[in-house]
């Protein structure tokens, strides 16, 4: 039997697991299961605990590797589990080292004295390109640009995971999405954990808007390019320009946002107001009116009063959101937030659960401005893909993945488009 990959969370960790395919099937392992895990929630390491459990239980002969940002942060936690057999750190996980020994440790008679092997992902000052020849079962290819995250915002975790920001050098990202455009992957989607602060720690300090400038300069075979989560407040001029004047840079943005109210932003330790998202969207409209914004809004952040949470409310029709992502907070041992006065659990999720209508409505408004028009759809797999503004649809007929086709929208079912 084979390497079998479980991804949770993010496209950066979807990225980074067909490298450990590669490097786990070269190592020679077999009958073995990689958990590449996320830790952005609480629920997403519950549920990674969850998955090895299960696995354990029905594959018993297969060994059980964990990796990612929950094994990052909680090493010893995951080596204590006794399904699992070893514990790879977010940078050993990409080093061929690390998976042949890992295939030792299995094949050794005496007892492991690494079972973990995690080591400060603060002391890791590069990133390296890894070229990728493809993405199972996936119809649009990633590639990571950057890296960990130099801000420090009081809810999150996820620097402690994946160390301090850096950055791939520009000529590398750019073979780097040549090589998967000759292979005939019609969009790439750039990634990484804070994107718009590409190219800080590189000779020239080039931003993101300059990379994606040279990747549609340098790449002219590659139909669509898309762009991750960004933060809107580290935007920079070209990258405005692109969106302005590329049409193969799909207009499509999700933003960081987190809240509509300052103060709540302030306790966050987020470098943009309210009204700065609310400008941002409004340009960037203005530059490209068939834009669609998604956004990331927290739900029942520590001292948030009921105003404060309608404000954040209001921010999706303020900013014209349409893919709504809606996080109940959830408290992460050792940051700022798990010390703040803490909301009821009921209030958390009673006020997710608003938001989440507050964006099925949303969704709903797109979703009918849409009926009647052409659109250029990436077909993802059976009758499924996606626009150009990166809404889902349900095809007609069944097309090839990751082929890009011309349909007329006919309907909705309110979740999704229909197509002929």
């Amino acid at each position: 039997m084979s390497v079998d990959l479980v991804t949770f969370g993010c496209r950066l960790n979807a990225y980074e697991s067909e490298i450990i395919r590669r490097e786990a099937q070269a190592a020679g392992l077999a009958d073995t299961i990689v958990i590449n895990t996320c830790a952005v929630t609480a629920e997403a390491t519950r549920q990674a605990r969850q998955a090895i459990r299960k696995l354990a239980r029905e594959r018993p002969t297969a060994r059980i590797v964990v990796t990612g940002c929950a094994a990052q942060i909680e090493p010893k936690s995951f080596g204590d589990m006794p399904e699992v057999d070893r514990v790879l750190g977010n940078a050993e996980k990409l080093e061929a080292k690390s998976w042949q020994v890992t295939r030792a440790s299995f094949e050794s008679t005496a007892a492991s004295e690494a079972k973990v092997a995690v080591n400060d992902i603060m002391a890791v000052r590069a990133t390296a390109s890894h070229l990728v020849d493809g993405f199972d079962g996936r119809a649009r290819a990633f590639v990571q640009v950057q890296n960990g995250c130099d801000h420090r915002c009081t809810f999150c975790v996820i620097p402690y995971g994946r160390g301090n920001a850096r950055s791939v050098p520009m000529g590398e990202a750019v073979d780097q999405v040549r090589h998967l455009a000759a292979r005939r992957y019609c969009e790439v989607v750039l990634t990484g954990v804070d994107l718009t602060s590409y190219g800080a720690g590189l000779p020239g300090t080039p931003r993101l808007g300059a990379l994606v400038k040279q990747i549609l300069k340098h790449v002219p075979e590659l139909p669509r390019l898309r762009l991750s989560s960004i933060d809107s407040i580290e935007t920079d001029h070209d990258l405005l320009d692109a969106l302005a004047n590329e049409p193969r840079l799909m207009p499509h943005l999700h933003l960081s946002l987190q809240a509509g109210d300052d103060l709540i932003l302030k306790r966050m330790k987020r470098r943009h107001l309210r009204a700065d998202a609310i400008a941002f969207c409004a340009r960037v409209r203005r530059l490209r009116p068939d834009v669609v914004f998604g956004g990331d809004i927290i739900a029942g952040f520590p001292t948030e009063s009921e105003d404060m949470f309608v404000r954040s409310l209001d921010l999706v029709d303020e900013c014209g959101l349409t893919h709504l992502h809606v996080f109940p907070f959830s408290a992460r041992p050792g940051t700022p937030a798990a010390r703040m006065p803490a909301l009821a659990r009921g209030v958390v999720k009673e006020r997710a659960q608003r938001l989440r209508q507050k964006g099925e409505a949303a969704l709903r408004c797109h979703l009918d401005a849409e009926v009647g028009a052409r659109r250029r759809v990436l077909a993802e797999s059976g009758f499924a893909g996606r626009t150009e503004q990166f809404t889902k649809v349900r095809l007609g007929s069944p097309a090839v993945p990751g082929d890009i086709i011309d349909v007329e929208i006919t309907g909705h079912d309110g979740q999704r488009l229909l197509a002929d």
